[in-house]
This record gives C-alpha cells, structure tokens and sequence, in this order.
C-alpha cells in the first residue's frame, strides 16, 4: 500500500534492547523498567504519578473506576462525553454503573459543542463528571469546559493526542486524571500499552491496588504499613483494600515504551510539519472542505471533512485506488452505534452527524514524505475537478 495509516515504528535499536533484555533479564512481569518508564513519562508531561498498563482503554476504566470511589460517585450519577470519540471513552461509564450525558462535538478541533455543553448545563444541574477527548491530536478548551461546569470532576483523554498543548502545558495535566494510548499506530508505541496520570497521590495510591487486583501491597510502603496495622488478622502478601482488576503491563513494553520515549518529540514535529501542509492542501479547496483549528496540535491524522456528503465517497474510492488507506473521524456519531441504541443526543441537525456523514481520516506519521503529500493533492484535486465536471455536464 502507498500511504496505510501506519508504518511500523520499532527501529531495529529498539528491537535489540527487546533482545538484550530478554536474554539477560530474570524478570519480566511488572517490575524496574515499567517503574522506570513510569517516572521517565511523569517527567515528560510534567505530573508526579503515572500507571503503566495494559492499554488505553484499561486506562480509561481505571480511572474511571477509581475516580468514583474516590469521589464517592454513585449508582446512574451523570457524565458529560462527546458524541464524537473513542468507544471506550463511553464503554467504562456505562460499564461502572454511571450515565453518560452526550454532549455535540464542533469542528475546530472534534471536542465539545460550546453551545449545546451550555444547554446540558442548563438541563443538568447534577453533572458530576465531564470526560474531555482530545481527539486526533487537537487540544480540546477544556478551560472553557470548566467554567461552564464549575463544580464537576474533570479527566482528560488523550490517547491520540501525545504532546498537544494548551498555552505552554501539555493536554493530560488539566485535570484529576489522565490517559494515555501506546498502540502500535499512535505517536509511539509499547505494541500494546497506557499510562494513567495525575497529579493527585490519594487517586495514585487507590489506582496503584486497582490496577494488580485491589492488594495492599502495590501501594507505597508506607501506605501498606498503614494498612497492615488495621488489617493485622490478613497475612498482607493477600490483602485486598479494593475491588480491582489484572490491568498490568510487563517489562518487555516498558523496555520499548523507554527507547521510544527518547524519539517521541521529534516525531511530535514531524507530525505537526505534516500537518501543516496537509492543512495548505486542503485550504485551496475551502468551498469543499471544512478545516480544523491545528493551534497546539500534535497530529495524529489528517482529518478530511466535506462539506457535501457526495465528495466523501468519491474520495475514498479515489483514495483506496491510489493506495490511500482510510478510515471513519473514529465513531463517528457513537449514538448510531448498536450498543448505544437507547441514549440520545437531545438535539437535531448534530454535528456529529455531520462528521458521521461527510468525515473520514487518513494516516500522519513520521514516515510521509514529499511524494504523499504530491499524490494527496493531486487525488483531491482530481476529484473536485471530476465532480465540476459532471456538474457542468448535468
């Protein structure tokens, strides 16, 4: 294929650390090295805790879980989520016994509707939590989301979004908890793997046992005395202070997740370079396509959105004939999907079905060159022609 959505990104020097650890190691299950490339990542976003695990989504359903004990949330209470993202955004609310509120999304960055957020508001006055997707590598306004919902719990995801900035801070430390996505087709890769962050060492602590099972002894030492002091009649190496789960990721993907870690900024300028000239591609045709906003962006694709229906798909046919790999704007609109069949977006003429109707990516990494982006205007440019034509024609 000329141009999939993602090429691999293991160098060969990652591949020999994989090899020198594993044949010289006697440990491979959660130790140093997930440790080690928890603080190294800490120290990247600029937040004191972060939890390797086993994916992005498990990153989500910890700290949701987690997030609900802490804060004593309960049974049905409501979370605003975008009607625009990834399913296992949407899939731990419902899972952990909350009820996801759909907010409309725009076409600035994929985020939140400002205007129906304020609606909900207006409706809700018993929001508990807001999940903000920082969607495709686009910053979401997630200041502007605060003030509109003042007392609410903020987390944040921003498994596609690596790097992208809000003023001079990262996306990931604007709120109780982060998460984050190292599959094989993001900015960098564990194959697969997440990390949890925050900045809160009680939700750390309480995330800490969740993740291996709710036992005591995953906490920090001192807290594990702590708790062996009250629970004296438990033998501590079972000691379970929560319910949990098996979200544990391995040394193998901490050793790759630590050499790729050292590439992630230059690859973060790539994408953005890439970015931009996708986005000078795309605005000289600006009667046919709408823009995102690329302020603070840390690409993890290239949006296309048109604004006729008819153009989308004769640009995919287009595209798949030149090697061009495609793909939905992530769900689309998530409320079509079959599981979310008895929730409603509240509104009509959504955005989101916009985006669902007229909206597909294609793949940005570190790899594209000149010849991409030459072939990428070309392709669009021959298809708006081609439709001019039949137009006149007709």
């Amino acid at each position: 294929m000329f141009w999939p959505l993602m090429k691999n990104a293991i160098t060969m020097s990652d591949r020999l650390k994989i090899a020198f650890f594993v044949l010289t190691t006697h440990g491979f299950t959660n130790g140093e090295k997930v440790k080690k490339f928890e603080k190294k990542w800490s120290q990247w976003l600029g937040v004191k805790y972060s939890l390797f695990v086993s994916s992005g989504s498990t990153a989500n359903f910890l700290l949701v879980a987690a997030m609900i004990e802490k804060n004593g949330l309960k049974k049905d209470d409501k979370v605003i989520v975008p009607a625009c993202t990834w399913v296992t955004n949407v899939s731990p609310i419902i899972q952990l016994g909350l009820t996801p509120i759909f907010c409309d999304v725009n076409t600035d960055n994929y985020s939140f509707d400002i205007n129906h957020l304020k609606e909900i508001s207006q409706k809700n006055s018993d929001i508990k939590m807001v999940f903000v997707t920082h969607l495709l590598g686009l910053p979401a306004q997630i200041e502007i989301y605060k003030e509109i919902f003042p007392n609410a719990l903020f987390i944040e995801d921003v498994c596609e979004s690596h790097g992208a900035t809000l003023g001079r801070k990262k996306a990931g430390t604007f709120s109780k908890g982060s998460t984050f996505s190292f599959y094989f087709g993001h900015h960098m890769t564990t194959i697969e793997g997440g990390m949890v962050c925050t900045d809160d060492e009680e939700l750390y602590e309480l995330m800490l046992a969740k993740r291996s099972h709710g036992f005591a002894r995953e906490t920090s030492s001192d807290l594990f005395s702590y708790y062996q002091d009250i629970y004296s009649d438990i033998d501590p190496h079972f000691l379970f202070i929560t319910d949990g789960y098996n979200f544990r990721n391995h040394e193998i993907c901490a050793v790759l997740g630590l050499s790729q870690l050292k590439k992630l900024d230059l690859n973060i300028i790539k994408r953005r370079l890439n970015f931009e000239r996708f986005l000078e591609i795309l605005k000289k045709h600006d009667a046919y396509f709408i823009c995102p906003n690329h302020e603070g962006n840390s690409s993890f694709c290239f949006p296309i959105l048109s604004r006729e229906r008819k153009l989308k798909a004769r640009l995919i046919n287009n595209f798949h004939d030149y090697g061009i790999e495609t793909r939905p704007i992530i769900s689309g609109n998530l409320l079509r999907q079959p599981f979310l069949k008895d929730y409603t977006l509240g509104k009509e003429d959504s955005i989101a079905e916009i985006v669902h109707n007229n909206g597909f990516y294609i793949g940005n990494n570190q790899f594209l060159g000149k010849n991409h982006f030459e072939k990428l205007d070309e392709v669009i440019l021959m298809t708006i022609n081609n439709i001019k034509k039949k137009n006149n024609n007709e």
